[in-house]
C-alpha cells in the first residue's frame, strides 16, 4: 500500500508539505494545481509553485513531489508536463476534480467530468508528450452533478494512458460534505487495470481501512486528514490509531510558524498559522486555546509570544 499527500489548493503549501512528509509514511506529495490556459508557462512559475524542484523534485526528507497542472487545451498541458518532467518533477498530475466555481466556470477540474472526450484527449496529449519511464497520473471526483459518468469517466483516463487514478469518491456538487462514497468506486474498480488510490473523508486508521475495503482500491491519497494529523500517513502503515502529543505538535507548529512568518507578509503568514490551527483543533485542545488567543492577532511578534509562552 501507497500513501500520497493529496495536492489542496490554498492549504498544502510547501511550507506544509514539507513538515507532513517528514512525519513518515508518505510515499509521493502531489503540489497544489498550476493553471494553464493556451501556452507554456515561465520557469519561475513552476519554482514557485513547486520549491521542491530546486531540490530534484524531493522533499527535504527526499519524499517524491509530483506537480499538478489544470486545464482543458490538450497542447498546452502537454508543454507545461513536459517542462515540468524536465525541471525535476516526479510525474504529472491532472486536475479533473477540483470544485472551485471559478475554476469550473474557466473549464477547469471537475466541470471535465461531464465530457469523458475532453479527460481523453487531455491524458492522451500528456501522456504521448512526456518521455518514457514518468507517470501520468490524474485525479478525478464521481462526476459533476452526479456520478452517471463516474465509469465511462475512469474509463476515457485510461484508455488515454494514465498510469494511476486518484478518485476522490464525492461529485463535485457534493463538495467536502461527509459522507464519501468509497462503495462506488468499487462497484467499477475491476474494469481499471492501474493503481488506483482512493481519497475523501479518510481522518484515521479505521477510515482507511473501511475506504481500502469498500473501494476496492490499492492505495490511499490523504487531504484534509493529514493536515489534522500530519503522522496519519505512518499511522495508517503501523495500523494504529494512536495519535502524537500535543507537544510534539507544538514542535510542528512552531517550526511551521517560523517558516511562514520569514518568508509571507504579516497578514498572509498569521492567516496560514490560523488555518492550520482550525484544522488542529479538531484533535488536539490546546490548538483551540491557541487559535482563541491568536485569533485577533496580526502582528508577528505578538503571535510569536504567545507561541513561546505555550
Amino acid at each position: 500500500m501507497k500513501i500520497y499527500l493529496a495536492p489542496m489548493e490554498g492549504l498544502a503549501d510547501f511550507y506544509l508539505r514539507k513538515l507532513i512528509a517528514r512525519t513518515g509514511g508518505y510515499d509521493l506529495v502531489v503540489t497544489e494545481f498550476i493553471r494553464v490556459v493556451d501556452q507554456l508557462l515561465p520557469v519561475h512559475v513552476f519554482y514557485r509553485n513547486a520549491p521542491e524542484l530546486h531540490n530534484k523534485g524531493r522533499t527535504d526528507d527526499s519524499t517524491p513531489v509530483r506537480l499538478q497542472l489544470l486545464g482543458n487545451q490538450p497542447e498546452a498541458l502537454a508543454l507545461n508536463a513536459l517542462r515540468a518532467i524536465e525541471l525535476g518533477s516526479q510525474g504529472v498530475d491532472l486536475n479533473f476534480g477540483c470544485p472551485s466555481k471559478t475554476v469550473n466556470k474557466s473549464k477547469g477540474g471537475a466541470v471535465l467530468l461531464n465530457e469523458p472526450e475532453t479527460l481523453y484527449q487531455v491524458v492522451k496529449a500528456v501522456k504521448n508528450a512526456l518521455p518514457a519511464g514518468h507517470i501520468t497520473s490524474a485525479k478525478m471526483r464521481l462526476g459533476f452533478n452526479d456520478n452517471n459518468l463516474m465509469a465511462e469517466c475512469a474509463d476515457a483516463i485510461v484508455q488515454a494512458g494514465a498510469d494511476e487514478l486518484t478518485i476522490h469518491a464525492r461529485t463535485k456538487a457534493q463538495g467536502y460534505v461527509p459522507p464519501a462514497y468509497w462503495h462506488l468506486v468499487g462497484e467499477f474498480r475491476a474494469r481499471i487495470p492501474i493503481p488506483v488510490i482512493i481519497n475523501g473523508e479518510i481522518w484515521n486508521n479505521a477510515d482507511a481501512r473501511r475506504a481500502l475495503t469498500e473501494s476496492k482500491c490499492d492505495h490511499l491519497m490523504l487531504g484534509r486528514g493529514a493536515i489534522r494529523q500530519p503522522w496519519l500517513a505512518q499511522q495508517i502503515k503501523d495500523n494504529k490509531e494512536d495519535i502524537e502529543s500535543w507537544p510534539m505538535m507544538l514542535l510542528q507548529v512552531r517550526e511551521f510558524w517560523a517558516l511562514v512568518r520569514v518568508q509571507m507578509g504579516e497578514k498572509y503568514c498569521s492567516g496560514r498559522l490560523k488555518q492550520w490551527l482550525h484544522y488542529l483543533k479538531e484533535i488536539y485542545p490546546q490548538a483551540n486555546v491557541l487559535f482563541i488567543d491568536i485569533r485577533r492577532l496580526t502582528d508577528i511578534e505578538a503571535i510569536t509570544s504567545r507561541l513561546e509562552r505555550e
